[in-house]
């Protein structure tokens, strides 16, 4: 199979994940059934992992990991948890895609893995204070399409 990612975007992604300073774990959800881009999706996050050792993976079946699916809150595939690893513990930030991560979102990709490989989310202290009195849960999503 055809790489998805050539050596010289590996090399400049290598110097990026230079900065990581924790280990980050994605899951991966993905389905034998009705998925047109899992195999892409899985791909690309497999040779992602392969970078750097303190990246790692874990690949779930939708419907056979509907256990996995359900504590994550992932009901597509493909879908993509960006996660933080301690130890045997995994630590859900909420950060999470559906479909394959490509063109711009790339970009986002790797910037997500930075921000949870840092466990901090770079929000200034106003936003920080004002985000402390939400009185109700906020549920935020980010739709994409690709132009």
């Amino acid at each position: 199979m055809e790489k998805l990612l050539n050596e010289q975007i590996i090399d400049q992604i290598k110097q990026t994940f230079a900065q990581m300073k924790e280990p980050v774990q994605m899951l991966f959800f993905g389905s034998r059934e009705n998925c047109d881009y899992c195999a892409e999706a899985q791909q690309l996050l497999e040779e992602l992992a392969a970078i750097d050792e303190k990246l790692g993976l874990s690949i779930y079946d939708l419907q056979d990991n509907a256990d996995v699916a359900a504590q994550f809150n992932v009901d597509k595939a493909p879908g993509i948890v960006i996660a933080a690893k301690d130890g045997d513990q995994i630590i859900d930030f909420g950060i999470q895609y559906s479909g394959v991560p490509s063109g711009h979102e790339f970009g986002v990709l790797i910037n997500d893995i930075l921000l949870v490989s840092g466990r901090d989310s770079g929000l200034s202290e106003s936003v920080r204070e004002f985000l402390k009195h939400l009185e109700k849960p906020l549920h935020l999503q980010v739709f994409v399409t690709p132009t």
